[in-house]
């Protein structure tokens, strides 16, 4: 049991890590120098790293970030399935089956707060919804691909990536119940969810008041 332990905590630790490389951080200081924290919205998130750095950059963390998020969950399930039968364990205790969601769903978690909390940065970071786009496509590729076309849609509507941001992660807890995801995938959406929309809290206040920026624009704050 005490094995199994530390294995989580290794994998929870290695998300969290792999969450706080901070893409957008190193492309604006190996591009221009700059620190992107100090400009437009202050996320190193992709949106943000758009509107400073250009399309190419924005581009370059988006895909790096959604990685991220795909590669925690993809060395939660190796590590956990490939330890299993070198660790061994008693079925009434531990069940390597029915326990492994759980511990991808929390290495999903670490690799989100890793994202938007970089160790690297200060504890700041980006939004985190790139990442949780890998994570979820690596989870369950129907869920992440209508979680995608849900921030699509708003976002062809809108213009606005926070509107698009915060409609799709609302949405996650019912895909996962609509795609019959384990009760440990529902607690992800929610959780994840709940804090995806706290992070764009700002964001929310701007939309209400009318000043959010769309897509295309400078963001001012």
């Amino acid at each position: 049991m005490v094995l199994w332990i530390v294995l989580n905590g290794v994998i929870l630790i290695a998300a969290y890590f792999l969450g706080s490389f901070p893409t957008g951080f190193l492309l604006g200081k190996a591009l221009q120098g700059i620190d992107i924290r100090e400009h437009g919205s202050k996320s190193t998130g992709a949106t943000n790293v758009l509107r400073t750095l250009g399309k190419g950059p924005g581009a370059t963390v988006l895909i790096v970030d959604v990685l991220k998020g795909a590669a925690a969950i993809a060395v939660a399930q190796w590590a956990y399935t490939s330890s299993a039968g070198l660790l061994g364990y008693q079925p009434e205790t531990v069940n390597p089956g029915a326990w492994m969601p759980w511990t991808v769903v929390l290495a999903g978690l670490a690799v989100v707060l890793g994202h938007s909390k970089s160790i690297w940065l200060k504890f700041q970071g980006g939004k985190s919804v790139a990442t949780g786009l890998g994570l979820l496509l690596m989870l369950n590729w129907q869920v992440g691909l209508t979680m995608l076309g849900i921030f699509s849609l708003v976002l062809a509507l809108s213009r606005m990536v926070s509107l698009s941001s915060i409609s799709a992660v609302l949405a996650l807890p019912i895909l996962m119940v609509l795609f019959h995801q384990p009760i440990a995938y529902l607690c992800l959406g929610i959780v994840g969810g709940l804090y995806v929309v706290w992070r764009h809290w700002a964001n929310i206040e701007r939309i209400l008041a009318g000043t959010e920026p769309r897509l295309g624009q400078k963001s001012t704050a």
